[in-house]
């Protein structure tokens, strides 16, 4: 365990504490899905602990300790604002650089994303933080904007069908094919920790690949492995993946 992980866990047990001490709801920041994997594991889902993004599978989540079993408190809102993609393309990158630029906790910020058919920046906070950003978040890769709090917007998740010929299920097998490099380059991959198993750092290269897991390659894509395919004449597996767009 790292020393990140370990501020992490003693954040999220002194917030716990103070719940239960002061009978108050409590929250954490918005975590990242590495972060909430390794919250999960010391901090499981319960009536008394909730993960919550402001809409169903999102990807970034507080972590709230209710005061009771019917507290139902969450802070989360949606902000958005109309961009005109006609004559310049924006994407996420630019969203989060200009909030950045604007110093803030990045913790302080959920989901956001952008979405085309509705041409609207679409931001997950909370509420204090949303309202300090429609008074002062005004421009967006040059393009003028203006936040406004709307109802939850929830992405649309692509994915399109790939098939992988791989020796076997190994992760080291699997990272090669789905980066389109050699297997000694997929192993430098994960020793240099660019490769995540449902949101954790792979960590053994002859790891299996499993129905369902999650498979984050840094610089490449987020995969889903869903089945193993049929065998070629040579024995080697063919398996179908997910590939988010």
């Amino acid at each position: 365990m790292n020393d990140e992980t370990e501020r992490l866990l003693e954040h999220l047990k002194d917030l716990e504490r103070r719940r239960d001490v002061r009978g108050i709801h409590t929250e954490s920041g918005f975590l990242n899905e590495e972060e909430q994997a390794q919250a999960i594991v010391r901090f499981p889902p319960s009536d008394m602990i909730r993960y919550v993004g402001g809409y169903p599978d999102a990807r970034k989540k507080k972590v709230i300790f209710p005061r009771d079993l019917e507290d139902d408190f969450s802070d989360i809102v949606c902000i958005a604002a109309d961009v005109d993609l006609r004559f310049r393309k924006i994407g996420h990158r630019d969203i989060l650089g200009s909030l950045m630029a604007l110093q803030i906790d990045r913790h302080s910020i959920g989901d956001l994303f952008l979405d085309e058919q509705l041409s609207l920046a679409v931001i997950y906070t909370g509420s204090e933080m949303a309202r300090f950003l429609i008074d002062n978040y005004h421009s967006i890769a040059n393009l003028n904007v203006s936040f406004r709090e709307v109802d939850p917007i929830i992405p649309e998740r692509r994915q399109e069908e790939i098939i992988v010929n791989v020796a076997a299920l190994r992760m080291d097998c699997v990272t090669a094919a789905l980066a389109h490099t050699s297997r000694e380059n997929a192993k430098e991959m994960i020793r240099q920790g660019k490769v995540m198993v449902n949101h954790r750092l792979l960590e053994k290269a002859d790891s299996l690949c499993n129905n369902n897991c999650t498979i984050s390659i840094r610089g490449i894509g987020r995969f889903t492995y869903v089945s193993e395919h049929g065998r070629t004449r040579k024995n080697r597996v063919t398996a179908l993946f997910l590939k988010e767009l």
